[in-house]
């Protein structure tokens, strides 16, 4: 009898060890999407063919290639098919770098729990080998559609991969609560390389633990949005109370509490806020690396960088305080399930979303003299505004689809109105791509992102087509989304492996079939 009969577990060995050595002859994915391949899309912009083969794809999900699949019959031009073929798998594809189990915990003498292995998932942003809350977050969040509950068992599911990111990013909350990106696990065996630079950052962290250590609110926002996004689909809340989630969303309330603090004391002293971020190459806040002075106790949280890990002029980040505000309450119903009657996290977490809310329509709506009432994208509480819109998500333009107001809204369409035109001070046209560019590539280079966003939140079927045709324009015939592109030149672009960006893509198709089907039938040659 063959000896992978008798013992089973050699099977697996012997067959991981196939795999590993298949993936480990695979292309480097940051070489192979700087090129074109073969097979291309049958259309006017002929699309390359993107998705590496199987046996080098860093998860398998059976329901992603039934749903590609029928796409197929439902996407009738060959250039948007191919585009959404490309994109929305990107994550699954490319990014999972790794998934495994953490080290189990003993109980220790001075009264710590024993801990049972928790499922960990690393999930790179792409062309950078490091797991950002917010990248990984909405990565995976292109796959919530066909999320669902699996008992907890299937290790190969993705509710197992959502699992996995959840306790990973609760680990990293828990360890540098102010940092929004990190490098691999201790289990992973990955090599960690020190991130130290000329930054000077308060609180200090581990350089070989940490990748970036930028304080940004939407970071935070984006682990509760994950973990409602999994509870949501699978109504699976004893998960959440099995490891460290609750304890992190404790670190969370008081670190984002902690910056909610005035610029100056009762009497008139000057508060350093709890985390400072020097950068002597650029993107220092000033006043001894503080910020600016900025009204406290409003309701607000600041954040010193925005998204687009670029440094806050006023810190609190209109965008930023909806999307926590947003994911604090819905997030609140997991806790309400795993606490007792007295509900007290709860309480805190529904205390301060509303507190946030009100905060937004005190201070952070303005009057424009063309367009009436509109959200800044940043205030200090004192007066000052930043009018303007970054692509990066959460930003103004997203408002609706992060839950925060309807598209409706009339401030919000105000806001919009402005966003998409030459009065946004980062809005660039050209005849490659129009749309809102960003500080963080330099103004002339819309970012896909916005223009996937314009769709997202649009019930305009002109404007909606407008968009996915310059998407399909803009792409240099590599057929996956960049992060930035050269407003008069496709051939000018920045990152070439951007997965977040083409999951959001796939995202919007998804949801133009089940809001405007007829816009999938129709040719875009």
């Amino acid at each position: 009898m063959d000896s992978l009969q008798i013992f089973p577990f050699l099977r697996t060995i012997v067959l991981a060890s196939l795999i590993s050595i298949a993936y480990s002859q695979c292309p480097i994915y940051t070489h192979y999407a700087n090129t074109r391949h073969e097979p291309f899309s049958n259309g006017t912009w002929s699309l390359s063919s993107m998705r590496p083969v199987q046996s080098c794809r860093s998860f398998y999900s059976e329901d992603v290639e039934k749903t590609i699949e029928r796409m197929s019959n439902v996407i009738i031009d060959p250039d948007l098919f191919r585009l959404f073929e490309n994109s929305w798998p990107s994550t699954l594809d490319t990014t999972v770098a790794w998934r495994g189990l953490s080290k189990p915990i003993e109980a220790s003498a001075e009264g710590g729990k024993a801990e049972e292995s928790a499922e960990l998932s690393f999930v790179i942003t792409g062309d950078i080998e490091a797991m950002w809350l917010r990248d990984s977050a909405n990565q995976l969040q292109a796959y919530v559609s066909l999320l669902k509950a699996d008992g907890g068992k299937d290790k190969d599911s993705l509710a197992s991969l959502f699992r996995g990111a959840i306790n990973l990013q609760a680990r990293y909350i828990l360890g540098d609560p102010f940092c929004n990106a990190f490098q691999a696990p201790d289990e992973s065996g990955i090599p960690r390389h020190s991130s130290q630079n000329s930054d000077t950052i308060s609180p200090s962290y581990d350089y070989y633990r940490v990748f970036s250590c930028q304080w940004e609110l939407d970071s935070v926002a984006s682990f509760l949005q994950l973990s409602n996004d999994y509870f949501t689909a699978t109504g699976d809340w004893e998960f959440f109370g099995k490891h460290n989630w609750t304890r992190a969303v404790t670190k969370v309330l008081d670190i984002t509490h902690a910056m909610t603090i005035d610029s100056y004391g009762e009497d008139g002293t000057w508060q350093h806020t709890p985390y400072t971020y020097c950068a002597p190459y650029g993107g220092t806040p000033i006043n001894d690396c503080n910020g600016s002075p900025h009204r406290g106790n409003i309701g607000l949280v600041r954040s010193f960088q925005r998204p687009s890990d670029d440094s806050c002029i006023y810190q609190y980040l209109i965008p930023s305080n909806m999307m926590y505000s947003v994911a604090l309450n819905s997030s609140s119903f997991i806790m309400s399930k795993l606490e007792d009657q007295k509900q007290d996290l709860t309480t805190r977490m529904r205390t301060m979303s509303t507190s946030i809310r009100n905060g937004i329509e005190t201070y952070g709506v303005v009057q424009d003299p063309k367009y009436g009432r509109i959200y800044a994208y940043e205030v200090d509480g004192f007066g000052s505004a930043i009018l303007m819109d970054d692509p990066n998500v959460p930003s103004l333009l997203s408002a609706p689809f992060l839950g925060y107001v309807p598209m409706s809204d009339k401030v919000y369409k105000n806001t919009r109105r402005k966003i998409l035109s030459r009065d946004n001070p980062y809005y660039a046209w050209g005849p490659v791509l129009t749309g809102v560019a960003s500080m963080h590539t330099r103004p002339g280079k819309p970012w896909p992102m916005a223009n996937i966003m314009t769709i997202l939140t649009s019930d305009d079927d002109d404007e909606i087509v407008r968009n996915l045709r310059w998407l399909l324009q803009s792409t240099d015939g590599l057929g996956v989304m960049h992060e930035s592109v050269d407003a008069h030149n496709a051939a000018s672009w920045s990152r070439q492996w951007f997965s977040w960006a083409n999951g959001l893509f796939g995202q919007a198709i998804l949801d133009i079939e089940k809001r405007k089907p007829h816009l999938l039938k129709m040719g875009y040659q």
